[in-house]
């Protein structure tokens, strides 16, 4: 009987080797990729019993967490560089791309409809223009009735990898604003009420009329809020759409040496969408179990999570992207 028990036991370690000894993962960070993470999470634990348990608490929360080593890994959208990485001994890849936009609560407006640029948006967020019906924003929608009324500004006051991506395109946009406000996770917001999380603003401008606020396109899309156009850096309008996104990162270059530092803000092309975004992993270097853990579940979810990313409207990494993050989780177990 003994000897049966043994062979059961060697046969079942034979079938599911590489999940023999796995455990749960925890993570935190930014809420930017929360709504594929959570989905991801829970076919994950369908599939292998294994539970991610991943909080949306901003891609600040999320650097704090994982350099202090409470969690297995974070999520940030604002990339670490190379010398950030080794200060705080950690490891940094993408796993999925997405886009932010702006959003807007205004009556008789539709989604694509309102035109803006990102000089305006500068100047909206800024308080400099402070009217829908402010000539900036006529010129930019010749015919379109636009109300005379307020601009309710709604931001992020949390520490935010989505306040970083939409802050550095302002500052590219517009001089005043990089020389006054600047780029980053967290910033002095000249107006506006603060809302936490990419939920947060989404449910502000949902509630408050005459506003705008800026999100991940998930949230928008999801919680059916309408979102703007804008003109890109090739004075083309664009749509936020999956096809937008992935043409703002068709010319990067993803560099395994520098950890996939990458800004996709206002990137050249016709069809580029200008404010894209990849979202970034952290793990400890100094954690072999959780690289271990947190890079299974996202070797599986790069295998099989493609679908539900498309569906959520997140863009799914490029296959040669995919093997080259594959090569760098390798090196980064040595």
């Amino acid at each position: 009987m003994k000897k049966i028990l043994f062979m059961l036991l060697a046969l079942s370690l034979l079938v599911a080797p590489s999940m023999a000894f796995a455990r749960d993962i925890t993570g935190a960070g930014a809420s930017f990729p929360y709504p594929i993470y959570s989905a991801w999470a829970y076919a994950y634990e369908n599939e292998t019993k294994i539970k991610v348990n991943y909080q949306s608490i901003g891609s600040g929360g999320g650097i704090k967490q994982v350099t202090e080593g409470t969690v297995d890994f974070g999520a940030s959208d604002d990339p670490q560089t190379t010398e950030d990485l080794a200060k705080a001994g950690l490891i940094q890849f993408p796993a999925v791309l997405g886009g932010v936009v702006a959003i807007v609560n205004l009556d008789g407006i539709q989604n694509d409809e309102l035109v803006l640029n990102g000089k305006t948006l500068a100047d909206i967020f800024q308080g400099i223009i402070t009217k829908w019906d402010d000539p900036a924003i006529a010129a930019l929608n010749p015919g379109k009735k636009l109300p005379s009324e307020t601009i309710n500004v709604v931001y992020r006051s949390d520490s935010s990898g989505t306040s970083a991506i939409f802050t550095n395109y302002l500052s590219q946009m517009s001089k005043e604003w990089k020389d006054t406000v600047g780029a980053g996770k967290s910033v002095n917001w000249p107006t506006g009420v603060g809302q936490k999380g990419n939920d947060g603003v989404a449910g502000g401008v949902k509630r408050v009329k005459n506003s705008i606020g800026y999100v991940e396109f998930a949230y928008a899309y999801e919680n059916k809020i309408v979102w703007t156009s804008l003109v890109n850096k090739n004075g083309k309008t664009i749509k936020p759409s999956l096809e937008s996104f992935t043409a703002a990162a068709a010319s990067a270059t993803w560099d395994r040496s520098k950890d996939y530092f990458i800004w996709l803000v206002n990137t050249d092309g016709d069809n580029s969408w200008p404010i894209a975004a990849a979202t970034f992993i952290l793990i400890r270097r100094d954690k072999p179990e959780s690289i271990t853990e947190v890079t299974r579940f996202f070797e599986w979810c790069f295998q099989k999570g493609d679908a539900e990313a498309s569906k959520l409207q997140y863009v799914p990494l490029p296959s040669s992207l995919k093997d080259d993050i594959r090569q760098y989780w390798q090196s980064a177990v040595k």
